[in-house]
């Protein structure tokens, strides 16, 4: 099988990244976002999904961390969407749940060539870890769906007060769906479309 990986850099006045990215890979990373809290949450993704990934930005932290944490979540779906190609033979659906303490993240996505994103919290709106929010974890997912070209559903149930707790199922939970969606099933000869083409 040709190996599905990927090297993105994007550079604009307000960050600069670049993304490593193997598909195929045995769960290792090296994160450098300058944003802690994000580097731990994409650790945890490269585990649970076997994906080796190298990422390294430089952002605009001066003023927030907004940009930086935006922008990767923009090319870690540009570095998928290239290395997975015209998809031949991935499954495609994938869906996790992962638990942590009393919350329980739920994900499920398709790669189909179109990018949405759903994101439902049932529970209290959890407090800043870190500097982190919630809103950049819902910034982060809308970038990857967008730019990966997949429908993204994240629901949550019981959110704990506390940000890391209730994140960081999320990560697990997709890092295992993702893992799902991208192998190759030997029994689908082509594309899995109808169609015969995701963009």
């Amino acid at each position: 099988m040709k190996k599905r990986t990927a090297i993105i850099k994007r550079k604009t006045r307000e960050t600069d990244i670049t993304v490593k990215l193997n598909v195929d890979g045995s769960g290792k990373s090296k994160i450098n976002t300058g944003i802690g809290f994000l580097d731990h949450m994409l650790e945890l993704f490269a585990f649970w999904g076997f994906f080796d990934l190298e990422i390294r930005a430089k952002g605009d932290l001066k003023v927030d961390i907004h940009h930086t944490n935006e922008d990767v979540g923009l090319v870690l779906g540009q570095a998928f969407k290239k290395a997975l190609g015209d998809k031949k033979g991935i499954k495609r659906i994938g869906f996790a749940s992962a638990p942590m303490e009393e919350t329980v993240a739920d994900v499920v996505l398709d790669i189909n060539g179109r990018g949405c994103f759903y994101f439902s919290l049932k529970g209290e709106t959890p407090d800043k870890a870190e500097g982190y929010e919630l809103e950049y974890a819902k910034h982060f997912f809308d970038g990857l769906a967008k730019q990966t070209g997949m429908n993204l559903v994240i629901e949550i149930d019981g959110g704990n007060v506390d940000l890391h707790a209730t994140i960081e199922p999320v990560f697990k939970a997709l890092g295992i769906a993702f893992d799902q969606a991208t192998q190759v099933d030997p029994r689908r000869k082509g594309i899995p479309s109808t169609k015969d083409f995701i963009d």
